[in-house]
């Protein structure tokens, strides 16, 4: 008995201080929820990403296989990613919004969305696996089990408080009101403190990949927009042929 309360109490302790930043994460990515963003990929995304992080724990646990901390601070680079595009595609996004809201029960649950959640989780986290992993290697098999039931339960209660919060009326309005303006910069400012913070890259070559990353998003935004130029030129000649 003893050993389950102390597997149970480790396991709170050991989330609860890893994962405090993910309350903050998580309220923001509640109060973005739309048409095309729903409830469920915020909640699959998280279990995703915190799934991953202690199976890559215990991949170092077993066999000593554990990705450098340099290069999971790269994952960084995805929330900065997702930021650039929520500033640059800002007025597409809320044109685009009801256009996917009848795609499958299945589909959504693997939807890009919940592996965008995924990947902010696991960039968020990257710096768990240093944690864990000599918590999980300093414990038995069964308080391991406990260990990650716990954390498991926990994910839920995270998620679950942080929807509470959106709830509130004072909460959600000033998320609502001001959410869409500076969650961009959030993500932006994790990710270039999860990837400067581990070594991956210095302030100078972290710019030039924000730049490239813009390059990017720029030319997947203009190879996606609508050519009119046809159109406008086809539309007179109809008009002639009308009149005629």
């Amino acid at each position: 008995m003893n050993g389950l309360v102390t597997a149970i109490s480790t396991g709170i302790t050991a989330f609860t201080a890893t994962n405090i930043d993910d309350l903050v994460i998580l309220t923001l990515l509640f109060s973005q929820v739309n048409a095309t963003f729903r409830h469920r990929h915020i909640v699959i995304g998280q279990y995703l990403g915190f799934s991953t992080l202690v199976i890559a724990s215990l991949v170092g646990f077993l066999g000593g296989l554990v990705l450098p901390s340099q290069f999971m601070g790269l994952l960084g680079l995805v929330p900065i990613a997702v930021g650039l595009n929520r500033l640059l595609n800002s007025e597409s996004d809320s044109e685009t919004n009801t256009e996917l809201s009848h795609t499958s029960s299945f589909g959504s649950l693997l939807s890009p969305q919940s592996y965008s959640v995924a990947a902010i989780t696991i960039a968020n986290g990257s710096d768990n696996v240093g944690i864990y992993m000599p918590l999980f290697a300093n414990t038995t098999l069964p308080s391991l089990m406990v260990i990650i039931a716990v954390f498991l339960l926990l994910v839920g209660v995270w998620c679950y408080v942080t929807y509470k919060l959106t709830c509130q009326p004072a909460i959600s309005n000033l998320l609502t009101r001001y959410g869409n303006g500076f969650v961009p910069y959030v993500l932006i400012g994790l990710g270039a403190f999860i990837t400067l913070d581990s070594a991956s890259l210095n302030p100078i070559t972290l710019a030039a990949s924000c730049l490239c990353l813009i390059g990017i998003i720029k030319a997947i935004q203009s190879s996606k927009s609508p050519k009119f130029t046809t159109v406008e030129a086809a539309a007179p000649t109809s008009l002639k042929i009308q009149n005629s």
